[in-house]
């Protein structure tokens, strides 16, 4: 496939090139993979994916079973592309493209120095490099066949951010640089700006709701941005920081997370926020229980979904902001100091809760419903991050 780049400027800077690093082609598939010609790859139903210290696993969604152990050096993270089919990787390098519905880790690259958030809405999947504040936006059906075109932006000044591109081609991009993170700027498709706020300290994460409200988290509350206009909506602490979201949307509701600590080494908290979109309303859910970055998640009827580490899968009904539900999974944990230390971990996909125990090495399949567990299994090693792809 011919590759293009095309290019605006945030900020009335000139956007660099991305680099990209062609390697082998890739043939796409659907979301299930076909069956496996003798000596080809394997077949794959409703993939997951977990990184562990050295590699990838590819995983059977339905039976649970490994498909493919993908050796892969460094500490690296699993992205959903958006195309039912491939999962990109965060390396050291830059965005490697993983066909996880046929198990192939092609070569393919997109350069991106610090890798950082990847952020699929609007049938766009957008990149970002932390380490030079470049955003990379493509059409992720577009992905299988080599690097497809993109196109390119960069921010004012590099920074650890995120991006998201909507229906209407604005771009919703933070800002900051290595001191702070202030807020958000969006830009039109041409690359004029539309408005911006910063009144958002710490700005981190994002997150989408009904109507494309888009929701991004600061060291005092959030910003909703929708239809043109920026929502400042305020803790009730001071110090009331978001930045971790799960959004869903056909809810106008998000789930994120909240902590009231500045000077905590790791603050363990035992709340999470509940915001509506339409209204601005934001409350506060008293777990019980603290959790971590990597337990949000959210149900087929919207419901949030906490996984403590109290082992237990905390149901709330975001409407009310109350927890319905709670049904144990796992032993007790104790969140890892280091970020990047594997720890247990929560993916919702369609009715079902999969949530991996990298102390046991074990993977369960939960029935978001009931709380039953549907399945379980021994992996290989021990699982770090851990993803799969939509189904549907």
């Amino acid at each position: 496939m011919a590759q293009r780049s095309t290019h605006r400027s945030l900020g009335g800077r000139t956007a660099v090139p991305v680099l990209l690093a062609a390697g082998l082609a890739m043939s796409a598939c659907g979301n299930q993979a076909g069956p496996a010609d003798e000596g080809g790859a394997p077949e794959v139903t409703d993939a997951l994916a977990a990184t562990y210290d050295g590699g990838i696993l590819v995983i059977d969604g339905a039976t649970l079973e490994v498909v493919e152990d993908i050796p892969l050096d460094g500490f690296n993270r699993l992205n959903p592309a958006g195309d039912g089919t491939h999962v990109l990787v965060s390396t050291s390098s830059g965005f490697r493209v993983l066909d996880a519905a046929g198990a192939e880790l092609s070569d393919d690259e997109f350069e991106a120095p610090e890798p950082g958030h990847v952020v699929h809405h609007a049938g766009r999947t957008v990149l970002f490099s932390d380490g030079t504040g470049e955003i990379t936006i493509i059409d992720p059906n577009d992905l299988g066949d080599g690097l497809p075109d993109t196109e390119t932006h960069t921010t004012e000044e590099p920074h650890h951010g995120v991006a998201v591109e909507l229906e209407n081609g604005e771009l919703l991009v933070t800002l900051g640089d290595e001191d702070e993170r202030p807020g958000i700027q969006v830009l039109d498709a041409d690359g004029e700006e539309v408005t911006r706020t910063e009144d958002c300290p710490g700005v981190h994460g994002e997150a989408t709701a009904r109507d494309e409200a888009v929701i991004v988290g600061c060291e005092d509350g959030l910003v909703i941005y929708q239809d043109g206009d920026i929502t400042k909506v305020d803790s009730p602490d001071d110090y009331g920081r978001i930045g971790n979201q799960a959004g869903d949307e056909e809810s106008p509701y998000v789930l994120g997370d909240y902590k009231t600590d500045p000077d905590a080494e790791l603050e363990r908290p035992e709340r999470v926020s509940v915001t509506d979109t339409e209204n601005g309303d934001l409350e506060l859910v008293d777990l019980g229980t603290s959790y971590s970055f990597r337990s949000l998640g959210r149900g087929p009827d919207g419901d949030g979904l906490v996984l403590g580490t109290d082992g237990a899968l905390h149901r709330i009904d975001m409407e009310s902001a109350e927890v319905t539900d709670s049904y144990p999974v796992i032993d007790d944990w104790t969140e890892p100091i280091e970020w990047q230390d594997a720890r247990p971990t929560l993916f919702v996909r369609d009715r079902t809760a999969y949530v991996t125990d990298p102390g046991e090495n074990m993977l369960y399949a939960v029935d978001t419903g009931s709380g039953e567990v549907t399945g379980e299994t021994e992996l290989p090693e021990a699982p770090n991050e851990f993803t799969g792809l939509a189904t549907g």
